[in-house]
């Protein structure tokens, strides 16, 4: 099984990587589009120039590769993918040969935490506008694309994926709960600039307390975000 959860930046979507990676005979892959994106868009990330010589920058190469024959002896391949780095002259063609899982995370909490890693994004380094675009992408093939919030899996990790497994058709397996700390060997050359708490903890963070308080244009942001989050949302697991 192929599995290709879309998500924006900080939304969980490490910790729900490193719970796959925990999984007997499941093989993870982080980001792979990450280089072909910023060759495309010439947009100077932290660690650009490290990102595009550790990845294949042809996006109809990695597109193959995601569909190829898989890694060896591994039942299961776990993909994880940032919404924004689907922009034009990158394949989707491949999507409906994979299981789409939809990672959403309240706006309030993915500005916040974004922007104290990266300073004055838009809307498109966040990915909401090209999550629900690749959702409605994905509704013209699979009527019911699946969809999981952070929020409710920090809230309650193990209910949480149960109910993910069983809609994907896997076994439940509680060594998804822990990883070893210090890393992943699949993590992205780009783990240490953004990487740093999941590298320090061996499991999902506890509950999330109260929304952040934003103002000026981190609010901004976050009502423009916020419509397309509700939207999503009504069709979370």
């Amino acid at each position: 099984m192929r599995i290709a959860m879309w998500s924006g930046p900080r939304n969980l979507s490490t910790a729900m990587m490193y719970a796959f990676a925990s999984r007997p005979k499941t093989a993870v892959i982080d980001e792979p589009f990450y280089a072909a994106y910023l060759s495309k868009t010439g947009l100077k990330h932290p660690m650009r120039d490290e990102i595009v010589a550790s990845q294949p920058t042809d996006p109809n190469r990695v597109a193959e590769m995601l569909v190829g024959s898989g890694p060896q002896d591994c039942a299961i391949f776990y993909q994880k993918h940032m919404a924004q780095h689907m922009i034009e002259g990158v394949p989707r063609d491949w999507m409906s040969s994979v299981r789409n899982v939809f990672l959403i995370r309240h706006p309030a909490r993915v500005v916040a935490s974004f922007s104290a890693k990266y300073a004055d994004p838009t809307a498109d380094d966040l990915g909401f506008l090209q999550q629900l675009d690749l959702f409605h992408h994905v509704r013209a093939f699979d009527n019911k694309p699946l969809v999981i919030d952070s929020t409710d899996i920090r809230r309650n990790p193990e209910d949480m994926l149960r109910k993910l497994c069983d809609a994907l058709g896997l076994s439940w397996e509680s060594v998804m709960l822990n990883w070893s700390s210090g890393g992943h060997a699949a993590d992205g050359v780009w783990a240490k600039h953004w990487y740093g708490a999941v590298h320090a903890s061996t499991g999902f963070a506890k509950a999330e307390g109260p929304l952040p308080r934003l103002s000026g244009r981190q609010r901004v942001l976050m009502e423009k975000t916020m419509p397309i989050y509700e939207e999503l949302e009504q069709f979370k697991i």
